[in-house]
């Protein structure tokens, strides 16, 4: 086939590598792509976003498939636009998007569906949303309504932070349109973990589990960032919960998409809150709730599931965007696999690019590990750093234990200036 994957990251670079470990050799397109994409295809000076730029190269080259990779080019409709132009596209069109591009609607989607999550109102007025602080206890969710580049939700565990996080986007308007609208939402208590579901309008086929790690240092401390590692599969969930959480979380939600016009057809991500056995559980009463959902693969996550997945995957893929995918078609190896973050100094606040990444050859020579780049331009014949996540380094064995340890054993054979990465990924699952 040929094949357009749009975007730039560690997500694109993992799906494009997926792509090619298939039998049959597909010709391989990515825009923008960076300086990973560049040894497995043809890179286009064509942006994620640039929605016109893409619809124009895929009307003139006429792609099997368009793989879309990370949220924004989705809201803004860019599987619409190549649906029009009769261009195969994985993703969901753009009203279906909105349940990643805006928190109040995915809400209001669950509570229509029956689906378990914490309790939430929406705000537009900085000064009612403090008000109804008192209704939630502490710690409490601030979030902005929209795309935030997975910076827009804030755990505030004082009044005077919850507050602050409101004034932050209602009033000094620091995410912008994101932020024009809030979310005041109850805390949930648990462990949390990502379930990645193909759907391709009717039905649904979950991908392995996989936890990421959130905060940017060891210990879960520090601010949010967009993922600073993951692992695959993670133990916090069953297999025996599997089933359950297709039936009462991924397919209401895909029908009640349907109920109100809405095929929705790509990947959809549930970002779940597991309680354990006696612990504090939300309003809905339920062990499992969802905090919330993307329209997309995940990142880092998708660089610690795909690695996991055999079969004809642009076969799976396109036939999610036909609408005929098969619970056949996703055929999962017994490998473990962990990812680790390395990352700019500064991230997620400021930080510099630019900097020449050194060790690359050597840390893919390591057995059983996979250099994906996140942020990375090739320039004047080094490769170098474009972004605050630089690069997502996989490692598999039989054992998590083996998986981490073939990870960080890449990790550290590669440098660059500021270059940092948590020393603790997987954490939680040694500790269980």
């Amino acid at each position: 086939m040929k094949i357009l994957v749009v975007g730039s990251g560690g997500r694109e670079h993992a799906i494009t590598w997926r792509l090619a470990q298939d039998t049959e050799k597909h010709e391989l397109f990515c825009a923008p792509g960076n300086a990973g994409t560049t040894a497995l295809a043809t890179n286009l000076a064509i942006g994620a976003e640039d929605v016109s730029g893409v619809v124009a190269w895929a009307e003139a080259n006429k792609p099997d498939l368009v793989v879309v990779g990370p949220e924004a080019p989705l809201c803004k409709g860019l599987v619409d636009a190549l649906q029009k132009i009769g261009v195969k596209a994985f993703g969901p069109v753009q009203a279906g998007a909105r349940m990643e591009g805006s928190k109040r609607f995915a809400k209001e989607i669950m509570d229509a569906a029956g689906v378990p999550t914490g309790r939430a109102k929406t705000f537009t007025d900085a000064e009612a949303a403090k008000a109804a602080l008192p209704e939630y206890g502490l710690p409490v969710v601030i979030k902005a309504d929209g795309l935030a580049a997975g910076k827009g939700v804030i755990v505030a565990e004082t009044t005077e932070q919850a507050e602050a996080a409101i004034d932050d986007m209602l009033v000094d308007n620091k995410f912008g349109a994101a932020g024009a609208e809030v979310l005041v939402e109850e805390f949930l208590h648990g462990e949390e973990c990502s379930i990645l579901a193909l759907v391709d309008g009717e039905n649904a086929v979950l991908l392995p589990s996989s936890q990421d790690h959130k905060r940017v240092f060891d210990g879960d401390k520090g601010p949010n960032t967009g993922g600073m590692g993951a692992y695959s599969p993670a133990p916090v969930v069953t297999d025996a919960m599997l089933p359950d959480i297709k039936a009462r979380i991924i397919l209401p939600v895909v029908r009640e998409l349907k109920k109100r016009g809405i095929v929705y057809r790509g990947v959809l991500y549930a970002g779940l809150m597991i309680t354990p056995p006696g612990g504090k559980t939300a309003l809905s009463g339920s062990a499992v709730n969802v905090v919330e959902f993307n329209a997309r693969f995940g990142d880092p996550e998708t660089e610690a599931v795909l690695v996991r997945l055999g079969g004809n995957f642009a076969q799976t893929l396109l036939n999610v965007a036909n609408g005929c995918l098969k619970d056949s078609d996703v055929v999962v190896k017994p490998e473990v696999a962990a990812t680790v973050i390395v990352a700019s100094g500064g991230y997620p606040g400021s930080y510099e690019k630019g900097k020449a990444l050194s060790g690359l050859d050597k840390a893919a020579e390591v057995p059983n590990a996979i250099v994906f780049h996140c942020g990375t331009k090739a320039q004047d014949g080094a490769t170098v750093t474009a972004g605050g996540r630089v690069l997502s380094v996989t490692g598999m064995g039989a054992t998590l234990r083996e998986a981490v340890d073939t990870a960080y054993k890449a990790v550290d054979l590669i440098s660059f200036d500021g270059a940092f990465h948590r020393r603790d990924i997987a954490h939680r699952a040694f500790e269980r």
